[in-house]
């Protein structure tokens, strides 16, 4: 299983906007989301991924080239 597998699609749009730089408040907006509901999609991500911090996940989404 590859590891970004792990992550639903809509996870997959958070860490893409989160290793654009984007707030949750700007990814909510963005995704016509709430950033209660952004909040979460990143607490699942850090879960799921096994990462402690929002800079993990921007460098592994840079790392998989996948940040573009």
């Amino acid at each position: 299983m590859q590891l970004m597998d792990r992550l639903t699609p809509r996870q997959r749009e958070v860490s893409v906007l989160i290793a654009k730089g984007l707030t949750n408040t700007q990814i909510a907006q963005r995704l016509v989301l709430t950033p209660g509901t952004v909040a979460n999609h990143v607490e699942a991500i850090l879960r799921r991924l096994e990462l402690d911090s929002r800079t993990k996940i921007a460098a592994l989404i840079a790392e998989l080239g996948l940040h573009r």
